[in-house]
C-alpha cells in the first residue's frame, strides 16, 4: 500500500485541485447547497476509514431522543436497495446497510432511521412522511448539496487530519481547509488518560477558528459481551474467535489483549460481505466475538446464533456538559 501511494503521488495535486475547486464553488454559491428551517446536524470526517461516526450518532440519539422526535439519515453503504428507505420491522442489514440497521435495532422505539444516497431527497421524504424535529446526517460532511445547520467533524488521535494529505497519497477526502466548516471538532479514540498539555498541543495544531470548539473522546468498552439470548462477562471468556469487518480493529484488539484473553483474530475489510465460504469457516468456531456492526450482518445465520456475541461500545466525551449544551442549544434553535 505504501508503494502504491508513493507511485500515485503525482495524482495528488490533481485530486487536491478538483476537491478544492468543488468546495470553492459551494462556498461562493455557484453550486447550490440547500438549507432547512429545522435543526440538521451532520457528523462526518475529512478522512477515509473509521473515525467513530457510528458511536457519535448513537451518543447524539441518546442525548436528544427524550426531548425531540429524532431521525437519522445515512447513505446506507453496500445495501441492496435503491432510493429512500425508512427502517421497519422487515428491514435487514442488506436492505438499509449495517450501521443504520444497528441504529434501528438499538433505538427503534425512539428514533426514525432512514437511508438515501441523495440526502436532499431523504430529508424531504422524512419531512413529508414523518415530520422529525431533528435530523442527524451520518457521514455527510462532503455531501455539500445539503447545508447542515451544525457540523461535527471527527478525527482520530492516532491519525489526525492535520498530519495527513489528500488521496491517493494520503487518507483525506478533501483538503484540510475543509475543517473550517465544522462547528465542533472531536478528536476521537484518545487514550483514557490524555494529559492536558497534550490536549493543548493538539488544539494548537488544529488551530480552531473563533466559532469552533474542540473536544476529546475515547471508547468505552462494556464489561460483558451480548448475544441474542444471553450475556457473558469478558473476564469469563476463553479461547474465542474475534471477527471484525471494520476500518480499524486495533483499539478493540488492544483492549482484549490488555485483558490477557486467548483468542484468534479474523480481520476482514470494512463493511465486509460475508460469503458462504466465510460462514463455513465460522461454523467451525466454538465461540465468536464481534463488533456490533458485524453482528448485524452475521446474526441472520441460524448456525451462528448460539455462539455469536458482540462487545458494546460507547463514546465518552471530555467536558461532555459543554458538548451537550452546544448540541441542545442548536436543537432548540
Amino acid at each position: 500500500m505504501k508503494l502504491i501511494r508513493k507511485i500515485s503521488f503525482p495524482v495528488m495535486p490533481i485530486y487536491y485541485a478538483i476537491t478544492s475547486l468543488r468546495n470553492k464553488l459551494y462556498d461562493l454559491g455557484l453550486k447550490k447547497s440547500t438549507s432547512y428551517n429545522m435543526p440538521v446536524i451532520c457528523v462526518g470526517n475529512l478522512s477515509v476509514g473509521g473515525t467513530g461516526k457510528t458511536p457519535m450518532i448513537e451518543y447524539l440519539i441518546t442525548l436528544l431522543k427524550a426531548d425531540y422526535k429524532v431521525a437519522t439519515l445515512s447513505r446506507g453503504y453496500k445495501r441492496k436497495t435503491k432510493g429512500f428507505q425508512l427502517a421497519n420491522e422487515f428491514s435487514t442489514a442488506e436492505s438499509i446497510g449495517d450501521e443504520p440497521f444497528q441504529f434501528y435495532n438499538k433505538f427503534k422505539q425512539a428514533v426514525l432511521v432512514a437511508v438515501d444516497s441523495d440526502r436532499r431527497n431523504g430529508i424531504e421524504m422524512l419531512q413529508k412522511q414523518n415530520n422529525p424535529e431533528v435530523i442527524l446526517l451520518d457521514d455527510a460532511f462532503q455531501h455539500r448539496k445539503v447545508k447542515a445547520g451544525f457540523n461535527i467533524l471527527l478525527t482520530t488521535y492516532a491519525n489526525p487530519y492535520f498530519k495527513d494529505v489528500v488521496l491517493p497519497s494520503g487518507n483525506l477526502r478533501e483538503p484540510r481547509a475543509g475543517a473550517k466548516r465544522a462547528n465542533i471538532i472531536v478528536v476521537t479514540k484518545c487514550p483514557k488518560e490524555l494529559a492536558e498539555n497534550e490536549k493543548n498541543k493538539i488544539i494548537e495544531l488544529i488551530s480552531p477558528m473563533a466559532h469552533q470548539h474542540v473536544f476529546f473522546s475515547s471508547i468505552s468498552y462494556a464489561n460483558e459481551v451480548v448475544s441474542l439470548e444471553t450475556k457473558i462477562k469478558i473476564d469469563d471468556l476463553s479461547n474465542f474467535t474475534l471477527v471484525t469487518g471494520i476500518a480499524n480493529a486495533s483499539p478493540l484488539v488492544h483492549f482484549l489483549n490488555d485483558k490477557n484473553l486467548n483468542f484468534e483474530h479474523l480481520n476482514f475489510k470494512d463493511h465486509h460481505e460475508f460469503s458462504q465460504e466465510d460462514i463455513a469457516v465460522l461454523n467451525k468456531k466454538a465461540c465468536i466475538i464481534t463488533t456490533e456492526k458485524d453482528f448485524m450482518r452475521l446474526k441472520q445465520y441460524e448456525s451462528l446464533k448460539a455462539k455469536l456475541f458482540y462487545l458494546p461500545i460507547t463514546t465518552v466525551i471530555d467536558n461532555n456538559m459543554e458538548f451537550n449544551t452546544l448540541i441542545k442549544t442548536f436543537a432548540n434553535s
